[in-house]
């Protein structure tokens, strides 16, 4: 599980990003941090990746703080997919999933190959293989961009905003897709679509101004939430 305990972020102009936050995820099932923009969300977000070092607090991955583990270990564990997804334009699909297992995990590339395809025909994009990121839609390279970071088999992806680009239709696709894909791991999703969260995620938090204003189930958070 993912602890995160008294966490602060403060910016170098004195935004107080997130204020003494603390949340758990569980090892289990989709987890949504639900907010309007500049609520504090996506820097939780980043402090969880590691990407930022809070000010105050800790966050805590299996009973080690995520400050004192190995790059490479941490990375093996949590996964990102950010809003720009970050494909790489001059590789095909195979070639970009293929890339994390080289690089990452030391894999030969008759490995990384093999490991690749199979994860593509698992999650159901086989066909996308050949593809090169400007030639399939955003709901497909949003796809990829999931299967690449599976193919780590990571405990916990994180998902920033994972819905930013894609119509009604394809949100509602989706949702469906990865509710089917809790097997592979655990998710945290970062998003301002509380219909697409509704959809997905099982709890969550809401955060305004930087703090949780409201957690539990989503259900009883949405239900507060309309209260307000």
């Amino acid at each position: 599980m993912i602890e995160v305990q008294n966490v602060a972020y403060t910016y170098a102009d004195g935004t107080k990003a997130v204020n003494d936050v603390s949340m758990t995820f569980p090892e289990q099932g989709i987890f949504a941090v639900m907010g309007l923009s500049g609520s504090g969300k996506t820097t939780l977000l980043n402090c969880i990746a590691r990407f930022l070092s809070p000010k105050q607090g800790e966050i805590i991955l299996d009973g080690q703080d995520i400050q004192e583990m190995k790059e490479i270990d941490f990375r093996q564990q949590v996964g990102v997919v950010f809003q720009h997804l970050n494909l790489f334009p001059h590789m095909n699909v195979l070639e970009n999933m293929m890339l994390a297992l080289e690089r990452v995990q030391g894999k030969t590339k008759a490995a990384a190959k093999a490991e690749s395809l199979e994860m593509l025909e698992r999650l159901n994009i086989a066909e996308l293989a050949q593809s090169y990121p400007a030639q399939v839609s955003g709901g497909q390279a949003q796809r990829v961009a999931i299967a690449r970071g599976l193919a780590l088999k990571p405990k916990f992806m994180l998902l920033d905003e994972p819905t930013s680009a894609l119509d009604a239709a394809t949100t509602s696709d989706f949702a469906r897709w990865l509710r089917e894909l809790q097997a592979f791991t655990s998710f945290i999703i970062v998003t301002h679509d509380l219909p697409f969260a509704e959809q997905t995620a099982e709890q969550g938090v809401f955060m305004e101004s930087g703090q949780v204003q409201e957690r539990g189930t989503l259900a009883e958070v949405l239900k507060n939430i309309d209260r307000c």
